[in-house]
């Protein structure tokens, strides 16, 4: 059934096919069309004025132009190629419309596309064929243009056709041209055809005949059967040259000519014009057609752009069949005759023409392509040569003959060409709104250019835009007289610019804004009203970020949305945006994981110079010019970093609170943890580099005896962080440390190691002193790990380190002699080991490898208190110290005086010892036990208790038990007792509740308790551990290599002989008030017990564990008893643990004890901890005794 605009089509065919009897449409002749195409033209306008009411877009009455052109064309190629109806209708998308009208032949099609101005859609609708029928329908035109009667209109018809070709595609229609487009099915129904017209006739090759009818005369120049476009445009413009009679239309076809010319010879890839260039091109061209009383409109922009694109890209169509020297010819040959005739003449009038301006245009862009080496290389013939003199005289003589008027373009137009670029989103609009952005003159007080940005603020969306644009804020915002709303607007509109920004780009533009001001937008001077109102933004940014959960559990949620609210504060004043993020990191709970989570996400933020810099890329040298390349380095970094003078700031401003330590601690270790920065690669980055910490948090801290924001123990701490991270950095790249003057930093942290063998002498004034054992800890470990790294690069680079070397080594000789030991990894093998000449006369060292040192403070019988010394160091020097001591365990009267001078060097050596240095003591003593080379024998009095059973598998427990509490009694006796303050007897207390754990920890694994009791056991140890935070502190283990304090000599003299003869008859059960009291383990297994039992008792050493725990009760009581104060508190825990470790054994192995021995174990362990002083711990360890007694009950 046929629609209305069908019908109307086919009415006005009809009637022209009337009007052309007793002939008809498919023989209508040129000079025919004015007679009969009437009522075809006006069908046409008919339909589209019907249709453009209804159009929003005005592209309606275009789409039924282009409909027609289609339809006639493909009833034209449907009659050439000879197809069947009854396979047209199915296949054929055109076929109702093209069935309705009556047969036509080319005249009617090129006539009706010069009539209705269509050349654009046929020139774009000739571009979806092949160029091989791109020819033959170029034949056609010229055909149809040079045949009498040739006018003005077919001259134009063929020169806009041939322009439209060498603008090729529409890219700004792209959408046209998609599936079930009318482009897309007329091509497919070209090809279609194409292959029905090849399958009937082999010789074809695809190529559809020519109608006879319509085929050119012999005198034309143009081949029929050629496949150059090139060819075919030049020697059509060749014979229609005479029908070119009006100087506008001459101006045109040269222009054309030339840049023909210029794409197809001069040219092998686009040139690429600067922005402003094409502004100033498209402004002169507004200009020109303004003046032609053609409005500024998205139509003439995208004209002039695809003109101005044309005319800089090489040629669609490369010839094949003409060389550059016949396309020369060709065009001089045009160009004489056209001058000859006086057509290339200027019009009297001042205002200059679109076709001059563009001729002028083209001669300057051809002669300078000419006057190129390129083209002279190319032409080496004589005759080639010759021609080329000719064309660059000829272009040049026209330039001067045509003196064509200048054609300026004023501000105000460039403005407006701009805008409307952008409005209409054309061609290269984004790098028009990089040069919009950059006009400041066009934004100093213009509410258009406001307009435009805030309309159009995706067309900003570039980071090189954003910045742009923040630049023109800052040099309008901050002058005298910049209007306060304006500004703020501005800001406004340029923040939600960069807030649409993907996160990469965000990055790439808050990097580049550090480089203009640390304080971005307001690095200048701007209102206060603007200062307030961004202050306001910044803290409600904050407030969102941290009451919508600033704690972990909140974080990956939140993370897009706080990064998005950050990146946006910081984009407007990065140096405001960073302080409130340390600020947060460090003084609200919880909040520094999302804070480095955010910054870990804006790697932009890290500062200037950062990527070009390789941190730690140079080496340095001893002395003077190692720190004059460490310390040059330090400031670059400094510089650098923003995030860490805002970190310096925020701790500096507020005193911080232990938990606020920690914060910032794990804040500075996350941000120099690497991350991937961008999706799918593999490279990690740091926020913060471990040098910029290094620089900025610790040397300055460490190298002070001033308190400063950051402890010295806060500053170990992350100095022994940042050596545990693990980076990926090059193979072949020297360690990052190497940036921080290692040297120094190695001398300083021996100097305050040293110093920690004096943290219980009292400081003058009655001051604390500055280190605790557990800094001493610390820092033994940062040595070790720092002297580890720096000794690699030594021994990689000897020669290169040497002076740096000899440099140290002379400076801790000033120091203690333990603590080089610390220092070994960067000694390597250059330096002996240097001990007191005492050490040699008990320990069969290697002259090769060691030396003695003269020391005043070890004189004659030190040896040993420096053998304990270096077996307190490390595990490797321990090692070697057992294994050289010089000792003959055979002979008794060695071991004794052996074990008489260690018990004296352990009393010297325990209180200066550090939690792992004791820990190392104790594995020491242990193997001198197993080994028969230590003595510590019972006292009488153990005798009259000792059960019978079989105690040999606990002989080392009980004997290192019993030798501590010897050590405690010399310690704790009259010519010792004044050695310690408070801190240090609390320290000993803690060392000695170390050694009795480990003792526990043995016991239970000797005894297999059943699960259940195992977890009671566990669970009330835990439970006993948490009573105090200092128990916890005790327990915590420590990975570094320790080191051991020498006692200075005025300590030596008062030698506690005395103490130890009286120690020889002194029972550790002395205290006991009642000496009737009997061991609980007094007695064997009583008769009574039936055999089962009485085996299990046997196969499972619970009696024997039982006594073991009452010995080490009896002496923790004692020690408690001895110690200055009476009550040290890890001392108290660790009773309570032996007696719930106690109470969990007895419900395991309920037959270990019967009424009688729990009662006397009652009445044992109450009579003990009655000598304590603290009521409150007598009180609840008694209530404890009480309640383990009435369960074995």
């Amino acid at each position: 059934m046929m629609d209305k605009e069908s019908a109307i089509l086919q009415g006005g065919f009809l009637l022209a096919d009337k009007l052309c009897l007793p002939a008809s449409l498919c023989s209508l002749q040129k000079g025919d069309w004015t007679r009969v195409g009437q009522p075809i033209l006006d069908a046409v306008r008919e339909l589209c004025r019907q249709v453009e009411p209804n159009s929003s877009l005005n592209t309606s009455a275009s789409h039924w132009t282009k409909k027609i052109i289609c339809v006639l064309w493909c009833k034209l190629l449907c009659r050439e190629s000879g197809e069947d109806i009854e396979t047209s209708w199915k296949e054929n998308p055109f076929f109702p419309i093209q069935n309705s009208l009556p047969e036509v032949n080319h005249v009617v099609l090129l006539e009706l596309v010069k009539s209705m101005a269509a050349t654009e859609i046929f020139g774009q609708l000739l571009l979806c064929l092949p160029q091989t029928q791109i020819c033959t329908e170029l034949t056609r035109l010229a055909q149809h243009v040079t045949c009498s009667p040739t006018s003005e209109d077919d001259v134009s018809l063929f020169l806009e056709v041939f322009w439209e070709l060498w603008r090729g595609r529409d890219e700004g229609k792209e959408e046209e041209r998609g599936e079930g487009s009318l482009e897309k099915m007329f091509t497919n129904q070209f090809a279609r055809l194409s292959n029905q017209s090849a399958s009937h006739s082999p010789q074809a090759a695809k190529r559809l005949k020519l109608d006879p009818s319509t085929r050119p005369p012999s005198s034309s120049s143009v081949s029929s059967f050629t496949t150059d476009v090139l060819y075919v445009l030049f020697n059509v413009l060749r014979d229609i040259r005479d029908h070119i009679t009006t100087t506008d239309i001459c101006h045109q076809a040269l222009s054309m000519s030339l840049d023909t010319l210029y794409t197809s010879f001069l040219i092998d890839r686009a040139v690429v014009l600067p922005t402003e260039q094409k502004m100033n091109f498209l402004s002169k061209v507004v200009s020109l057609r303004e003046r032609s009383d053609l409005k500024l409109s998205s139509d003439l922009l995208k004209t002039a752009q695809r003109d101005l694109h044309a005319s800089h890209s090489p040629s669609l169509f490369r010839p094949s069949q003409m060389t550059l020297t016949q396309a020369l010819q060709v065009v001089t040959e045009l160009t004489q005759f056209w001058q000859e005739r006086g057509l290339l003449t200027m019009s009297d009038s001042t205002i200059p023409r679109y076709s001059a301006f563009k001729l002028e245009q083209s001669v300057q862009r051809t002669l300078r392509a000419l006057e190129g080496e390129d083209v002279l290389e190319t032409m080496r013939e004589v005759e080639d040569q010759q021609t080329l003199r000719a064309m660059k005289t000829l272009l040049r003589g026209l330039l001067d003959s045509l003196a064509f008027p200048a054609t300026e373009s004023s501000p105000e137009v460039n403005a407006r060409v701009t805008m409307a670029i952008i409005n209409y989103r054309l061609e290269d609009y984004q790098d028009f709104a990089v040069l919009f952005a950059a006009e400041k003159s066009w934004a100093a007080g213009d509410s258009h250019w406001l307009d435009c940005l805030e309309r159009n603020q995706p067309a900003f969306q570039q980071h090189e835009t954003v910045i742009t644009l923040a630049s023109t804020l800052m040099s309008t915002c901050h002058s005298h007289t910049a209007d306060e709303s304006l500004c703020r607007k501005l800001v406004k509109i340029i923040a939600n610019i960069f807030s649409e920004l993907p996160l990469q780009d965000k990055n790439k533009t808050l990097a580049a804004m550090l480089r203009l001001s640390t304080r971005g937008l307001f690095g200048g001077s701007l209102p206060s009203a603007m200062t307030d109102s961004f202050g306001q933004e910044l803290n409600m940014a904050f407030n969102c970020i941290i009451q919508g959960g600033g704690g972990a559990s909140a974080a990956l949620g939140n993370l897009t949305t706080a990064t998005s609210l950050v990146a946006r504060v910081a984009f407007q004043n990065p140096e405001a945006a960073l302080r409130y993020c340390c600020h947060s990191a460090v003084f609200n709970k919880g909040a520094f994981s999302l804070m480095a989570k955010i910054l870990q996400q804006l790697p932009g933020l890290r500062g200037r110079g950062r990527e070009d810099e390789a941190l730690g890329s140079g080496k340095v040298d001893g002395g003077k010019e190692a720190e004059e390349k460490t310390d040059g380095r330090r400031e670059a970094a400094g510089d650098r970093s923003l995030l860490c003078s805002c970190l310096q700031e925020a701790i500096r401003t507020k005193l911080m609170s232990a938990n606020e330590k920690q914060q910032f601690l794990k804040f500075l270790v996350l941000l120099m943890t690497p991350v991937i920065e961008v999706v799918g690669e593999e490279r990690r980055q740091s926020f913060l580099s471990p040098e910029e910490v290094v620089s900025a948090f610790v040397l300055p801290h460490l190298s002070t005896v001033e308190q400063g924001p950051v402890s010295m123990e806060l500053s170990l701490q992350l100095l022994h962080s940042t050596l545990g991270l693990e980076l990926q950095e090059p193979v072949s790249s020297p360690h990052w440390v190497l940036g921080c003057a290692p040297f120094p930093l190695l001398y300083i942290l021996a100097q305050h190691l040293n110093q920690a063998s004096k943290c219980w002498e009292q400081p003058p004034g009655g001051a604390v002193p500055d280190l605790s054992m557990d800094t001493k800890e610390l820092l033994v470990s940062v040595l070790t790990t720092l002297g580890q790294v720096v000794g690699g690069e030594v021994a990689s680079a000897p020669s290169t380190w040497s002076r740096a070397l000899f440099w140290l080594y002379n400076k801790i000789e000033e120091l203690d002699w333990t603590v080089r030991f610390h220092l070994k990894p960067v000694w390597g093998e250059h330096f002996k080991n240097e001990v007191p000449s005492s050490l040699m006369t008990v320990c069969d060292l290697p002259e090769q490898e060691w030396s003695g040192l003269e020391l005043p403070q070890y004189g004659q019988g030190t040896g040993l208190l420096a053998w304990m010394e270096c077996c307190s160091i490390s595990d490797s020097l321990q090692s070697t110290m057992l294994s050289c001591l010089s000792l003959d365990h055979r002979q008794p009267d060695h071991v004794n005086m052996f074990s008489k001078g260690l018990l004296v060097a352990l009393t010297q050596t325990l209180p200066w010892c550090s939690v792992s240095e004791w820990a190392r003591l104790l594995r020491t003593l242990r193997e001198l036990l197993r080994s028969g080379r230590l003595h510590a024998p019972y006292s009488l009095e153990y005798v009259d208790y000792l059960p019978l059973l079989d105690l040999r598998g606990f002989s080392c427990e009980l004997c290192l038990s019993v030798l501590l509490l010897r050590v405690l009694q010399l310690l704790c006796g009259s010519s010792c007792s004044h050695w310690l303050p408070v801190e240090g007897w609390a320290h000993v207390g803690r060392l000695y509740a170390h050694t009795v754990r480990e003792t526990l920890e043995s016991l239970r694994a000797k005894l297999p308790l059943s699960s259940s009791s195992h977890s009671a056991v566990s669970t009330k140890s835990s439970a006993t551990s948490a009573a105090s935070p200092e128990a916890l502190r005790t327990q915590r283990s420590r990975d570094a290599d320790p080191t051991s304090i020498s006692v200075k000599h005025s300590k030596m003299s008062e030698t506690p002989q005395e103490d130890l003869k009286q120690e020889e008859n002194v029972s550790p059960v002395k205290s006991v008030s009642n000496p009737q009291a009997k061991s609980p383990k007094a007695s064997t297994t009583s008769p009574s017990v039936e055999p089962e039992k009485e085996e299990a008792v046997k196969t499972v050493p619970s009696q024997e564990v039982l006594f073991v725990l009452s010995q080490l009760f009896c002496h923790v009581q004692h020690a408690q008893v001895m110690m200055p104060g009476g009550q040290c508190e890890a001392l108290f825990l660790c009773a309570l643990e032996i007696l719930s470790l106690y109470e969990a054994i007895m419900a395991a192995f309920p037959d270990s004890s019967t009424h009688l021995e729990s009662d006397n174990t009652r009445y044992f362990f109450s009579t003990i901890t009655d000598n304590l002083e603290n009521k409150e711990m007598k009180a609840i360890l008694q209530q404890k005794i009480s309640q383990l007694m009435s369960s074995m009950a």
